[in-house]
């Protein structure tokens, strides 16, 4: 039997930051925790941040996960949210990265490919997928169900470096 490797996946969102662990051993995944990191909107923009990086840290620390996946930035009409999220996806690359982790990014297509088996799943089929592939899989939110997804797609290209590149894919180290 294959080494077990824990694998965190993240979410990023401002408002609320999805986060999925996982072990990975050859094809077997198992569950091991998922939940979302959230901050007060009342707050200004950097302590937002700071409640993210705080909410991340602490869930590296329990969970001491050995690679990282974050999914990547879609562009919307609004440029302002876009920026937003920009930020919130900066502190979920921060934050495994400064813990000594590779990090890889996938596009949300690639997720919902890989989990689903189309590119423009719904949210609800995601849910599903992930409940299927991990029955006892528990989450609290959409962005956490998001973060397992994303944990899953990374455990099934990161054996394949050949195979991130050609997706367009990112980590660090990669050229």
């Amino acid at each position: 039997m294959r080494h077990a490797i824990r694998l965190l996946g993240i979410d990023p969102g401002l408002r609320r930051t999805g986060w999925g662990m996982i072990e990975a051993a050859g094809n077997r995944l198992s569950f091991i925790a998922s939940g979302t990191v959230t901050s007060d909107n009342k707050k200004t923009l950097a302590e937002r941040l700071v409640e993210l990086h705080d909410g991340l840290q602490e869930v590296v620390r329990q969970h001491d996960p050995e690679e990282a996946a974050v999914e990547l930035t879609f562009v919307n009409k609004d440029a302002g949210a876009t920026l937003k999220l920009g930020q919130a996806r900066g502190v979920a690359l921060l934050v495994p990265s400064l813990a000594g982790l590779s990090v890889a990014e996938y596009a949300p297509n690639l997720v919902k490919k890989t989990v689903v088996g189309t590119g423009h799943a719904e949210k609800d089929q995601i849910r599903a997928m992930v409940k299927v592939l991990m029955p006892r899989a528990v989450f609290n939110t959409d962005d956490a169900a998001d973060a397992l997804a994303i944990a899953i797609c990374h455990a099934q290209h990161r054996a394949s470096g050949a195979a991130r590149l050609a997706a367009g894919i990112t980590s660090r180290g990669a050229a």
